[in-house]
C-alpha cells in the first residue's frame, strides 16, 4: 500500500528541483493532497516558477526559515502535516568555496532544525533529497546506495553531514525518513549560476562561455521532470529507512555537453554553430573539482519501477527551447555577490 499524504510540507519549494516537484504533484488533477510550499524566497527563488499553480485550491505558501523550529511546527500544526520533502539547500559549488559558513548553517544546522521538528511530531514522515557528490570523485564504475562518503567541497561536505544526520535521527529516535542521492539536474527554471542557463545566457549576450580546466570532467545528467517522478514514488512507496541512488544514464564531459548545447542552440536561432563555439574559454580549474559522477539507480528500477523517461537528446533540446521562450527570466537570475549572500540567514532553494 503507497503511504497516505494528505498534507505534505516541501521545504525550498521555490528552487529548481522543489518548484518541479511540486508542478509535477499538483499536476495530477484527482489526486486530493495539501501541498505547503515553505521557502525563505532568497536569491534563487523564483515565484514565477509556482505561477501556474500559485491559485490551485491545494496549494498553500509560507515564507519561512528552516532554521527557525516555531516557525517550521506553526506550519505543519496548522496545515496539519503528514509528510515533509526537504529540498531546501545551499548548492552551488562555487558559492560553497567563497563562502562555506553559509552552506554549514542551512545545509547542516537547517537539517538538524528540521528533525528536532520531527522529533516533536514522530507520526510525520521525513524524505530528505541530497546529492551524489557527498561519494566524491569516480574514476570506474558507479555510485550506488553502499558507495562510502568522500565530499571534495564545502557543498559536498555539509550535504554529507545532513545526509548523517537523518540517518542518525531515524535509528536514535525511530523516525520514518528515506533519502535520495541524485546526479546533476537539468531543466527550466534553473538559475543561471548552474552550467547549461550559465552557458546559454551568456552565448545569447556574445560573452565568453568560461569552461574549467579542459573541461573533461564527467557528469550524469538527469532531466529535472524525471528526478522528481522518481521522488514521488519514494516519498509513496519506500519503506523508512530506505536510501535511493538516482541518475539519468547520460554521462557527458562538460566540453561535450557545452558543445552540444551551443549547436542545439545555433540550430534553433539559424545561425553557424561556429559563431557560438568559438566562445568557449577555458579557464583555472576549481580546487577539488570532481572528476566524474555516475549513478547506478538499479535499486530504484528494480523496488519502484522507476527509470528515466527523457533522454540527454531531448531533454537538452526541452530545455533550450523553454530558455529561449523565457528568456526575460533568464537574463533577470543573477547570482548573489559574495557580500550579499554573507548577509542572507539561509537560503531554501535547492
Amino acid at each position: 500500500m503507497p503511504r497516505k499524504i494528505n498534507s505534505l510540507l516541501v521545504t525550498g519549494g521555490l528552487g529548481f528541483i522543489g518548484s518541479a516537484f511540486i508542478r509535477f504533484v499538483l499536476k495530477q488533477k484527482n489526486l486530493q493532497i495539501r501541498v505547503v510550499n515553505f521557502d525563505l524566497m532568497t536569491y534563487a527563488a523564483s515565484l514565477e516558477s509556482v505561477k501556474k499553480i500559485a491559485k490551485d485550491p491545494r496549494y498553500f505558501f509560507v515564507k519561512g526559515n528552516i532554521l527557525d523550529q516555531k516557525k517550521v511546527l506553526e506550519a505543519i500544526d496548522r496545515f496539519a502535516i503528514d509528510a515533509c520533502i526537504h529540498f531546501a539547500a545551499e548548492t552551488h559549488v562555487d558559492n560553497s568555496i567563497a563562502d562555506p559558513k553559509l552552506f554549514l548553517r542551512t545545509n547542516i544546522e537547517g537539517t538538524f532544525e528540521l528533525l528536532e521538528c520531527l522529533r516533536k511530531r514522530p507520526s510525520l514522515h521525513f524524505h530528505h533529497v541530497s546529492t551524489d557528490e557527498v561519494f566524491g570523485s569516480l574514476e570506474n564504475g558507479f555510485f550506488n546506495e553502499d558507495s562510502p562518503y568522500r565530499p571534495n567541497s564545502p557543498y559536498a561536505a555539509s550535504k554529507a553531514a545532513s545526509d548523517h544526520l537523518v540517518r542518525s535521527y531515524a535509528r536514535t529516535y525511530k523516525l520514518s525518513t528515506t533519502l535520495s542521492n541524485c546526479s546533476n539536474n537539468y531543466g527550466p527554471f534553473q538559475n543561471a549560476e548552474k552550467l547549461i542557463p550559465q552557458m546559454l545566457k551568456k552565448a545569447l549576450l556574445k560573452q565568453r562561455l568560461p569552461v574549467y580546466g579542459t573541461g573533461e570532467n564527467v557528469r550524469d545528467w538527469l532531466f529535472v521532470e524525471d528526478h522528481v517522478a522518481a521522488l514521488w514514488q519514494i516519498l509513496l512507496w519506500a519503506a523508512p529507512s530506505q536510501t535511493f541512488t538516482i541518475g539519468g544514464g547520460a554521462e557527458k564531459t562538460n566540453l561535450e555537453l557545452v558543445r552540444r548545447l551551443l549547436e542545439l542552440l545555433a540550430f534553433e536561432l539559424k545561425e553557424a554553430p561556429q559563431k557560438y563555439l568559438d566562445l568557449i574559454s577555458f579557464v583555472k580549474d576549481r580546487p577539488g573539482h570532481d572528476r566524474r559522477y555516475a549513478i547506478d539507480f538499479s535499486r530504484l528500477r528494480k523496488q519502484l519501477g522507476w527509470q528515466p523517461q527523457v533522454d540527454l537528446a531531448e531533454g537538452l533540446k526541452k530545455t533550450l527551447r523553454w530558455y529561449l521562450a523565457n528568456r526575460e527570466w533568464l537574463f533577470s537570475q543573477k547570482a548573489p555577490l559574495k557580500q550579499l549572500i554573507k548577509k542572507a540567514a539561509v537560503s531554501d532553494c535547492i
